[in-house]
């Protein structure tokens, strides 16, 4: 307990930052390779501020 409660920020950091890379290099380029790149930014813009608005008021 004593060696985990000090780098569990830093862990958590470094598995965030892995999902962003993998969200940016592998997922947005494949939604907008065919015709779908509006519905695609929408969706992602949409999402976003949904998961947004679910943090301020339920954390």
């Amino acid at each position: 307990m004593w060696l985990a409660e000090p780098i569990m920020p830093w862990t958590l950091g470094f598995a965030a930052g892995a999902m962003l890379f993998i969200i940016s290099n592998e997922i947005i380029p494949e939604t907008h390779r065919n015709s779908y790149k509006t519905l695609a930014t929408f969706s992602l813009l949409v999402g976003f501020v949904i998961m947004m608005f679910l943090d301020a008021t339920l954390g």
